[in-house]
């Protein structure tokens, strides 16, 4: 496998903001270079604290970088028409397209996947797949949220991947990593998305508590709950399997009919700009329109349990 993986740092929430970049060069399997470059954000010098308590990266260490769109006539070559990896790919390659819409440059020609979603298949049954997580998992060292580090370890976790499944082109993704194949291109876009199995998940309505557990004096008693985000006490199923015993309702989705919402962490690059994940947003619209629906945390769900 010949292939570049991407990592970029922002300087706030918004996607048009990187303010690093890093890249990974995989020639069959065997890591080749390391690079990456410090950026120049549009909104410089406003960093957001919270990226910046993440990355590190300060208005003083890029005051003398040069903004994307002088940088990417040295990034455009060593990408255009190249195969891509990035974990949370769809957080890199938002952060790539908005910052060309923002300057106005035309989109390369490139495929891309994303290992967050493929190392699923790779390595079942783990409690997240954060990229820290999984290079606990494989021994892979990790300086975590500096692009070059981030982007190294991400291409030693897709080597390894790859071995595991015998993945040794593009086309194997499909059939052994359930993974279709992600496109930028002049013409639009493509995300990298998980194939649907062909076996049916139990919905969460459908999930059977028992009756002998019931507790009528249980807030969550024969009331409609929704989880939204990581649970850091327990996977999810767990939490579902919790409320159907009780005697409460579990909800794929937030409706009118949704009595608790139950926020876990949220990853910042996956939800959107504000922070909150669709479900959440959803609610509080509902809560504004006068929906008797109620918010809260993973430490107040586990309080009335």
């Amino acid at each position: 496998m010949d292939f570049i993986t991407i990592d970029f740092e922002t300087a706030t929430p918004e996607r048009n903001s990187p303010c690093e970049i890093g890249l990974t060069f995989v020639e069959n399997n065997q890591i080749k270079e390391v690079k990456s470059w410090l950026i120049k954000p549009i909104c410089y010098p406003y960093f957001d604290d919270f990226c910046v308590s993440i990355h590190g990266i300060t208005p003083k260490d890029v005051k003398n970088s040069p903004e994307f769109v002088e940088l990417w006539k040295e990034i455009e070559p060593l990408i255009k028409h190249k195969f891509l990896i990035a974990h949370n790919a769809g957080f890199d390659m938002s952060v790539l397209r908005r910052t060309m819409d923002t300057y106005k440059i035309k989109y390369p020609e490139l495929n891309y996947a994303c290992s967050y979603i493929f190392a699923k298949k790779v390595w079942q049954g783990l409690s997240d797949y954060g990229l820290a997580t999984l290079c606990r998992h494989n021994n892979i060292p990790l300086d975590h949220h500096r692009a070059a580090a981030d982007s190294e370890a991400t291409a030693k976790l897709a080597v390894k991947a790859f071995e595991i499944v015998g993945v040794n082109c593009i086309e194997d993704f499909p059939e052994k990593l359930r993974t279709t194949i992600g496109r930028i291109s002049g013409s639009g876009y493509k995300p990298c998305e998980t194939m649907r199995e062909t076996k049916r998940e139990t919905k969460p309505r459908n999930i059977t508590g028992d009756p002998q557990k019931h507790n009528p004096e249980s807030i969550f008693f024969g009331r409609t709950v929704v989880f939204t985000g990581t649970l850091s006490s327990m996977p999810r199923h767990e939490a579902q399997q919790i409320i159907a015993d009780i005697g409460g309702i579990n909800g794929g989705g937030v409706t009118k009919e949704t009595d608790f919402l139950v926020v876990g962490q949220q990853d910042y690059r996956l939800v959107g700009e504000d922070g909150m994940s669709n479900k959440q947003e959803k609610a509080i619209k509902l809560i504004e329109q006068g929906a008797e629906l109620e918010v809260i945390s993973e430490d107040e769900f586990l309080k009335n349990l």
